[in-house]
């Protein structure tokens, strides 16, 4: 059973934008805290942003006021969206639950380049 589908990745120009859908299985999603990770070539996972079943939210250091967290309840469905892109934020991107997870998904890849 697929837990966790991550889309809109792609390649993008530095100071371009980007929207990222990540579809989860219910037993990940509901009344879980949920975030996204990436990976860069070489480089290990890491947290970039979180959001609670409420809506509060949380960024590491190098996306905060670039990009934004968000959810949909409903829909079981959490966003990224990544503005003023820079070459740095190349990875492919995870999501995942975060106080508790399922198998990782394929991820999407974010190429920023000229």
């Amino acid at each position: 059973q697929v837990q966790l589908v991550e889309s809109g990745g792609g390649l993008v120009q530095p100071g371009g934008s980007l929207r990222l859908f990540c579809a989860a299985s219910r037993s990940i999603f509901s009344f879980n805290d949920m975030g996204w990770y990436r990976q860069a070539p070489g480089k290990e996972r890491e947290l970039v942003a979180t959001i609670t079943p409420g809506g509060s939210t949380n960024y590491a250091d190098p996306v905060k006021g670039r990009f934004t967290i968000s959810r949909d309840n409903a829909k079981n469905t959490v966003y990224l969206q990544m503005n003023s892109l820079k070459p740095e934020d190349t990875a492919v991107y995870y999501c995942n639950g975060i106080r508790w997870s399922g198998y990782w998904g394929q991820g999407t890849q974010v190429t920023v380049s000229s």
